[in-house]
């Protein structure tokens, strides 16, 4: 598969995650407590799912098309491997703690793709001192139907599951009144 090929692909799916993420919190204020405790564990094992998507696209982008990571794409593998270990463990355990550690990572990740998309669209913001000159964070390896971007794809992903361990790795059924 060649690289724009490739790169659709992972576009399109980061364009279906930031859907399933709008539907997913959309679900957090129309669904009772008991669907969504219902759903937890469904919902952990697609964050898992989720989490290691990126980190094999990602290892994809670097070791297969020779993509060389940013300083920024390094900080945001730092938060998404240990993530999909994390949820593999957390889901096959059935953990319903598994927000109070996930959530750090997800958001913390999310906190930097957010930054790194705001930096590769708008380059005066970034302050010069974290980039290297040789691998720039502003630059876009991908950019595919205008502005999905790496880091946009990486975005998502921890949109996604961020949302979902927001929404439903933690819900329980409230206790009926006797």
């Amino acid at each position: 598969m060649d690289v724009f090929t490739y790169s659709t692909f992972t576009a399109t799916m980061a364009l279906v995650a930031l859907a399933l993420a709008i539907v997913a919190l959309v679900a957090r204020f129309v669904t009772t407590a008991e669907t969504r405790a219902g759903l937890a564990s469904p919902a952990r094992w697609f964050a898992w799912l989720v989490a290691a998507t990126c980190m094999a696209g990602s290892l994809i982008y670097s070791e297969y098309y020779h993509f060389q990571p940013c300083v920024l794409c390094w900080y945001q593998r730092i938060a998404m491997y240990p993530l999909a270990a994390v949820l593999l463990v957390g889901a096959i355990r059935k953990d319903g703690r598994i927000r109070t550690y996930g959530l750090p990572l997800s958001v913390i990740g999310l906190c930097i793709s957010i930054y790194h998309v705001l930096i590769q669209n708008f380059p005066q913001l970034d302050a010069g001192g974290a980039c290297d000159p040789a691998v720039p964070c502003t630059a876009k390896y991908v950019n595919m139907f205008g502005f999905v971007s790496i880091p946009f794809m990486a975005l998502a992903g921890f949109l996604l599951i961020t949302v979902l361990l927001a929404t439903f790795s933690g819900a329980t059924v409230p206790e009926k009144d006797a």
